[in-house]
């Protein structure tokens, strides 16, 4: 069988696109290991914000003088990027939000208020970030609902068999993360997916973790929601996207009301606008919706193939080379993973030696990573999580393996 090959990444260009990189922290050169909680922003990105503010500053939709019109062409240009970037059948199925929690509360306070009643089911993973559990929880309170979780094994994969022995024809929503933030584990979602729906269920895929690393296509995998926040792949902070089946939402109601949302507002009655409007209410993110199409076309100039294929080449590395320092575990060995290790270290507490790494100028997180019934379920308290991206290299990691070094000699 022959082997794929990738163009090779100018590594010094890239990093030459991301200006932040050019620094010292603590006197030593910035090694920035903490992408799973966002990634950097290349110039192409930083340049967009600034063009917007500098040159066509106004708001969209409702002007009609040239800066209203130059804002609402980008701003809808941004809507197409998304639409192509996930494959969605139309423009009209994809909602700007300000993030993936907000997505994720999107559909559970209008599909779920909507369509979910005592008794029905909600499943979800061990693995879920904190932003897919706590919204259902609310919406279970509310509704009588009752939620049920997906355990998985030590490695951290999802049972698969179990998952299957949840599903009945009680279970309404499914809705579980594409890749762990905590453990970098690729969940088989086309499987689940089409598990679900044999059963009548709907389904939600976050996707924050998986944007930047996993080729996505909403229309090969059958998703109905599909979520995923734009700092995470390489565009501005408080600006996610929801894709959901037009089916879907066109029978679900808004969930703010406001501006833009509307056809006609009387003090007797008010008409909803069409999607996606009916769930963009007020003025919207407008500059960060307008350069995430940027952070999109970076990636695609790159090639999805190309990034995942140089950081699978960073996790192995980093994988072997880490696995050479006695004393430390890596938490989270599934078959399928992209470019994040969470590790301990035997007798260290997890902030220890993320503030020893910090003076050695080296970002990673530490803690639970917005994962505690996962944090439970492996009986630790939290990790040292490094992630890598596009831009990171095999030198870096060797200096975090030099820096991990230090904290067991500085905590002996």
């Amino acid at each position: 069988m022959q082997t794929a090959t990738y163009p090779t990444l100018d590594l010094a260009q890239i990093r030459a696109d991301f200006p932040i990189l050019d620094q010292l922290v603590n006197g030593r050169p910035l090694v920035y290991f903490d992408n799973a909680a966002t990634t950097q922003k290349p110039r192409a990105v930083l340049d967009a914000l600034a063009h917007y503010y500098e040159h066509d500053n106004a708001n969209i939709h409702r002007g009609i003088h040239a800066l209203a019109e130059r804002a609402t062409s980008a701003f809808e240009a941004s809507r197409k990027a998304v639409q192509s970037f996930l494959n969605a059948r139309e423009a009209e199925e994809i909602i700007f939000t300000y993030g993936t929690t907000d997505a994720i509360n999107l559909v559970a306070k209008t599909y779920g208020r909507t369509f979910l009643g005592k008794g029905d089911e909600i499943l979800i993973s061990t693995m879920e970030h904190h932003s897919n559990i706590v919204p259902w929880q609310m919406l279970c309170e509310e509704r009588g609902c009752v939620l049920k979780v997906i355990p998985i094994n030590d490695e951290g994969e999802l049972l698969l068999d179990e998952y299957e022995k949840l599903l009945t024809e009680r279970t309404k929503i499914v809705s579980v993360v594409h890749v762990s933030n905590a453990l970098g584990t690729i969940n088989p979602v086309k499987y689940l997916i089409d598990k679900a729906h044999a059963v009548g269920a709907v389904v939600l895929i976050d996707g924050a973790q998986a944007t930047t690393h996993i080729e996505i296509d909403v229309q090969a995998l059958d998703c109905d929601f599909y979520v995923f926040s734009a700092h995470k792949l390489f565009g501005p902070t408080g600006m996610g996207v929801l894709y959901g089946k037009r089916a879907l939402l066109e029978t679900m109601p808004p969930w703010r009301g406001g501006g833009e949302m509307i056809k006609e507002v009387t003090f007797e009655k008010t008409t909803y606008n069409d999607i996606p409007y009916k769930f963009e209410a007020g003025t919207p993110n407008i500059a960060d919706v307008i350069a995430v199409r940027n952070a999109l076309e970076y990636v695609n100039t790159l090639g999805k193939d190309t990034i995942a294929a140089h950081e699978h080449e960073l996790l192995t590395y980093a994988t072997d080379a880490l696995q050479t320092i006695d004393g430390l575990r890596i938490i989270g060995q599934a078959k399928e993973k992209v470019s994040v290790i969470s590790f301990v270290l035997d007798g260290i507490h997890h902030e220890d030696t993320g503030v020893i790494l910090d003076q050695q100028g080296i970002a990673v997180r530490t803690g639970h990573h917005c994962c505690q019934p996962l944090m439970r379920r492996l009986g630790i308290a939290g990790t040292t999580r490094a992630s890598f991206s596009v831009y990171n290299t095999t030198d870096e990691i060797d200096r975090l393996v030099k820096g991990l070094q230090r904290v067991k000699t500085m905590m002996a």
